[in-house]
């Protein structure tokens, strides 16, 4: 992978600080070309790509080289000791080696597929040498997922965890005290009797247990009752906001429901599947009812695989990450100052609206009036007051299926499909009125908007009804002007 400072173009909404202060490893990448060679394999008549990677190591490293580095942020470079991008770019060989090229090619068969997400467990190494164990979760970005241009990909460091497993192999005595003092979340169950009620359903003759389960969801909820803990370490105890072990064990049902029940179903259906080693994130809660996004690590223990008697669960807590991703995405639709959304989510929602929409079709386009002047005469922060002002407005005003959106520095538009021309000038009026609501709370800087509205109806491009709405905002803003 290589970085090309001079064709970095921004993310869609990306949100640079938020970016780089995020709490886990996050890199951007750039797809296209290893989706150009995919494409070149596949008008080749390559099928397998699984067993055409392993065919000869050297495609595989091919296929990371087409992988392009846009950037990384502060976590990645403290994770793997580089003091700059630059740095960490000079070394990316020293990075991604040995073990890592054979978790590569699971990675590049899950996109092969279509998948729009992939993930894996990993190796990689800090440029001091040191081996890391990754879990590496990848997405394609919304608006990339036919390009491939932008891949968002964290890096977490379960180093910790992996090590754990292995210490435990060695040593029972070192083995529990890990257990006390490890830094994530970890249970020993017992899942014996859900066991035997799967082996139950199996003598009955069910075979599609996925289809036995939509019949009878009541079934999941048993397994989940049937389930014995035997143990908890201190982190549990912390994450859950538990005051001791008993208070924990005794309020079971408060940490596992609502969300969570669709994740456990596919936890029994691996089960059914032989699938004794899981990974997959989960829902669960803490005693004081937040809800907590976790990563779940399931395995049953060696010796125990005939009757899954003890089972080992480590749980990762990602809820900032979660949290993080979420803003993004956000992000990704919203303008950030008026929390409306964004001129790319107003032209997607137009091009959406003209292939199945409710017509007709009502835009109305809105300037703010004054701004210009407000900024060379009160400052940049009288003008953004403005701007979120405007937002409240339109957002307290518009409700689904119509959005608001900040399509330029000052200007607005309001989309209501099923609304006609009479709609549309009450949904003026109501804004007036709305502004005026609002002056009465800020008489001191007064809010202002122009509007034109126009209304399409079926077989009219969007486009030319938005270009109608802008004309007439413009007149009504010459009038505005005229009378000032």
């Amino acid at each position: 992978m290589r970085i090309d400072e001079h064709q970095i173009a921004p993310m869609p909404g990306d949100d640079d600080a938020m970016f780089d202060l995020a709490p886990i490893p996050l890199w951007l990448e750039d797809y296209s070309a290893l989706k150009a060679l995919f494409d070149q394999w596949r008008s080749a008549g390559i099928s397998d790509l699984e067993t055409f990677l392993r065919a000869d190591p050297a495609r595989a490293l091919l296929c990371s080289s087409n992988i392009r580095l846009i950037k990384v942020n502060r976590q990645t470079l403290k994770l793997y000791g580089a003091a700059d991008v630059g740095e960490l770019e000079r070394n990316l060989d020293r990075v991604f080696r040995d073990e890592m090229l054979d978790r590569l090619i699971d990675e590049m068969v899950q996109l092969w597929k279509g998948g729009l997400e992939f993930s894996s467990n990993t190796i990689n190494y800090t440029l001091s040498g040191e081996r890391l164990d990754i879990q590496l979760r990848a997405a394609l970005l919304p608006g990339s997922e036919e390009s491939w241009s932008r891949v968002l990909v964290s890096t977490e460091n379960v180093t910790p965890l992996e090590s754990a497993y292995r210490c435990l192999q060695h040593s029972d005595a070192y083995a529990r005290g890990l257990f006390d003092h490890s830094p994530v979340s970890l249970w020993v169950e017992d899942f014996s009797a859900v066991k035997q009620l799967l082996d139950e359903l199996k003598q009955r003759g069910i075979v599609d247990f996925r289809v036995f389960t939509d019949v009878h969801p009541e079934f999941v909820l048993r397994c989940i009752t049937e389930i014995r803990v035997i143990d908890v370490n201190r982190h549990t105890l912390e994450l859950f906001c538990a005051p001791d072990k008993a208070t924990l064990l005794n309020r079971l049902g408060d940490v596992f429901r609502d969300n969570m029940e669709p994740a456990f179903r596919e936890q029994l259906i691996d089960l059914w599947q032989g699938k004794l080693f899981q990974q997959r994130e989960v829902v669960n809660y803490t005693l004081d009812g937040r809800e907590l996004h976790v990563v779940l690590q399931f395995s049953v223990l060696p010796g125990h695989e005939h009757d899954w008697s003890l089972v080992q669960v480590a749980l990762t807590d990602i809820t900032a990450r979660k949290a993080a991703e979420a803003y993004l995405e956000f992000l990704g639709k919203h303008d950030a100052l008026t929390k409306l959304y964004n001129r790319s989510f107003y032209i997607e929602e137009l091009a959406r609206l003209q292939r199945n929409a409710p017509f007709p079709v009502t835009i109305i386009v809105a300037d703010l009036n004054g701004l210009k002047e407000t900024n060379d005469r009160l400052g940049h922060a009288a003008g953004d007051e403005l701007l979120r002002r405007a937002g409240e407005v339109l957002d307290k005003l518009i409700e689904r299926p119509g959005h608001a959106a900040r399509i330029g520095g000052d200007e607005f538009a309001i989309i209501l499909p099923g609304v006609d021309e009479a709609g549309a000038e009450a949904m003026i009026d109501n804004v007036h009125r709305f502004v005026e609501l609002n002056n009465q709370f800020y008489s001191s800087l007064p809010l202002s908007l122009s509007m034109g509205a126009a209304t399409g109806r079926k077989g009219e491009r969007l486009e030319e009804v938005a270009k109608r709405a802008d004309a007439l905002m413009y007149e009504a803003k010459r009038a505005f002007y005229l009378m000032a």
